[in-house]
């Protein structure tokens, strides 16, 4: 083996054992791998050497770089574990057998009126389920009755996937996997399709007051035989007198959703300024918390309901508006802000 590769070899060995932190062992990686390092210049002195000797001189190289870049993670490695082992060794020590002292914490608001609503709703025959927040555009907009190059969808901007998956923009992305789960008992056996599906929702929207884009909803449908309007009525006036623990004002308006016919806008009167006009209501003393509606024959059919025989009711209740709402909260970015002075205060039993 040539003289200057062993040398090489021997520095290598030496400087590697020499070497105290992951910074030294970046700029020997540089100094003997980079573009301008050692072993590298031995390759491009390789054109003066006779064409009788180049094969077995690259070969014995490239050997070297091997085998340096090897030694070089090894090392590294080593002294990363050494790291972590001295910061472990300088953490505090923490007697975990000795009582909590102090504020255990508290739960996100958002958080607080879910659970509240969850509650309501199982004791109505509700059950709760979960939904991924990425999902395909099916879900998100084609099974709800919003195809491709849907108007509707322009209100519904979300964050797409290099892979064609996207956040869900709506929690109504959840309605056919519900539909098709329960549809057999429905149909076999009589069972109502009762069922809420909370998440967090994504909009590529500018954020003011009262926007956000990222923020919760929760979705709720009841499907049967002979649901009409009036059991959909039935249902929200129940669960906000209950998560507000008075009788709330509401209205409905009639509102454009592809996945309902007819469609409707519940209101409520605005609590954070009495209805009076402020900030978060766009000083219209109201507040614009849930889009509801009969279910669209398209989705009941797209999920493997008749249409002709049963009907059923869907609502999308904003949890992060509810939250303002029940807690007085005026500005809808303070919820995602990490803020713990703002957000601690905030208990259960309020």
């Amino acid at each position: 083996m040539d003289e200057r590769i062993l040398r090489l070899q021997e520095e290598i060995k030496k400087e590697l054992s020499d070497a105290k932190d992951l910074a030294s062992i970046d700029q020997l990686r540089v100094s003997y791998l980079g573009k301008k390092g050692s072993i590298t210049s031995l390759l491009k002195g390789m054109k003066t050497l006779a064409a009788e000797q180049r094969k077995a001189f690259g070969a014995d190289v490239n050997k070297l770089k091997d085998s340096a870049a090897k030694m070089i993670e090894e090392r590294a490695a080593e002294l990363k574990k050494k790291q972590i082992e001295l910061e472990i060794s300088a953490m505090p020590r923490f007697d975990i057998s000795s009582p909590v002292s102090g504020d255990a914490g508290s739960y996100h608001p958002i958080t607080l009126v879910q659970r509240q609503c969850e509650v309501i709703f199982r004791s109505m025959g509700f059950t709760v389920e979960d939904y991924p927040e990425v999902v395909t555009d099916y879900e998100c907009f084609e099974s709800v009755n919003i195809p491709k190059h849907h108007p509707a969808r322009d209100m519904q901007d979300t964050y797409y996937l290099e892979n064609g998956q996207l956040l869900k923009s709506q929690t109504s992305a959840a309605q056919n996997a519900i539909l098709r789960k329960y549809g057999p008992a429905l149909k076999e056996k009589g069972v109502p399709i009762k069922a809420i599906f909370p998440g967090r929702c994504f909009r590529n929207e500018a954020t003011d007051a009262c926007h956000e884009n990222t923020f919760f909803q929760m979705e709720g449908m009841m499907v049967d035989k002979n649901i009409s309007i009036s059991n959909l009525i039935y249902f929200m006036k129940t669960m906000l007198s209950e998560v507000f623990r008075k009788d709330i004002k509401v209205r409905l308006r009639p509102g454009f959703f592809p996945f309902v016919e007819p469609g409707f806008e519940l209101d409520i009167s605005c609590l954070i300024c009495g209805g009076e006009g402020c900030p978060s209501c766009k000083h219209s003393g109201w507040l614009e918390l849930c889009p509801c509606g009969m279910i669209h024959p398209n989705v009941l059919r797209e999920g493997g309901i008749d249409p002709d025989e049963y009907t059923g009711f869907a609502f999308g209740l904003g949890l992060t508006r509810l939250a303002m709402m029940k807690y007085g909260v005026k500005d809808i970015r303070d919820l995602n802000s990490g803020s713990l002075r703002s957000l601690s205060q905030f208990t259960d039993d309020e």
